[in-house]
C-alpha cells in the first residue's frame, strides 16, 4: 500500500504545496540531516537514524515510513511498525518495542501501530507538519484495521516540577490546562490520549527517565 497525499499548509498568508509519502532509499542522506537538526550535539550522532535501521524501515514496513516535503524540500518523517499489545500489560522500554529503532520485530499480525519517531526541521515547525503526519498514520491505522496507533511521549518539562510533584501529577496538571510540555501537549493536540505512564521508558534526564503511552483509537474498531 503507498501512501502519498498532496495539499497546501499556510506560512502565515501564503499556500504552500505539501506532500506525504512514503520516504525510500533515496531520501536516506536526508533523513539522517533532519535528524541531526532535530538532535545536535550534545545528542550522541550514534543515536541519530542510520541507514540499516532506515533500510528495514522501508522493507519490513513500508506502510509506516512516511516523511512529508514542503515545496519540493524534505521537512520531516514519522516512523511506526506493527505489534501487538496487551493494553492490561502495558510497561515496556523503547529499545525493546522498537528492537532499538531497527524494528526487525515487526509483526504484521499484530493489533498496534507504535510509533518509532517523529522528526520535522527547525525551521518548519510553525506549519504544523508533525500534526499532519500523525494524521496521515490515523489513515494507515483505519487502512490496515488495526485496533489503535500507540507510542511513549517523553515529558521534557518534568525535571522542572519532580520536587513537588510525581509523574502522574504532572500529567494531570497537563490535561486539565494548568501547565503545558512540549512534547506532551503537542501528543495531545495531536489527538492522542495518555493510557499509562511508564517508569524507566527511556533514557532522558529531562523527563526523569518517564515516558506517557498515548494512544489514538481506531473509531470503527471500538
Amino acid at each position: 500500500m503507498t501512501y502519498k497525499s498532496d495539499f497546501y499548509v499556510f506560512d502565515a498568508e501564503k499556500p504552500v504545496p505539501v506532500t506525504i509519502r512514503n520516504y525510500t532509499k533515496a531520501d536516506f542522506d536526508e533523513l539522517i540531516g533532519i535528524q541531526s537538526e532535530c538532535f545536535p550535539p550534545p545528542f550522541p550522532s550514534e543515536l541519530w537514524w542510520n541507514k540499516e535501521q532506515l533500510t528495514n524501515h522501508t522493507e519490513l514496513f513500508p506502510e509506516g515510513a512516511l516523511c512529508i516535503d514542503v515545496d519540493g524540500e524534505l521537512a520531516g518523517s514519522l516512523t511506526g511498525l506493527i505489534v501487538d499489545f496487551d493494553p492490561l500489560h502495558p510497561n515496556h522500554s523503547w529499545e525493546e518495542i522498537t528492537d532499538n529503532g531497527y524494528i526487525r520485530n515487526h509483526n504484521p499480525e499484530g493489533n498496534t501501530l507504535y510509533i518509532v519517531d517523529i522528526s520535522v526541521r527547525p525551521k518548519f515547525r510553525k506549519l504544523g507538519l508533525g500534526k499532519l503526519m500523525m494524521q496521515a498514520m490515523y489513515q494507515v491505522v483505519i487502512q490496515l484495521g488495526l485496533d489503535r496507533l500507540l507510542g511513549g511521549g517523553r515529558m521534557p518539562g518534568y525535571h522542572k516540577a519532580a520536587e513537588v510533584m510525581s509523574a502522574e501529577e504532572y500529567l494531570q496538571k497537563l490535561i486539565a490546562g494548568e501547565k503545558k510540555d512540549p512534547v506532551i501537549t503537542f501528543l495531545l493536540r495531536c489527538g492522542r490520549t495518555p493510557m499509562a505512564i511508564v517508569e524507566n521508558y527511556l533514557e532522558d534526564k529531562e523527563s526523569l527517565n518517564y515516558g506517557v503511552l498515548m494512544e489514538w483509537k481506531n473509531p470503527f474498531k471500538q
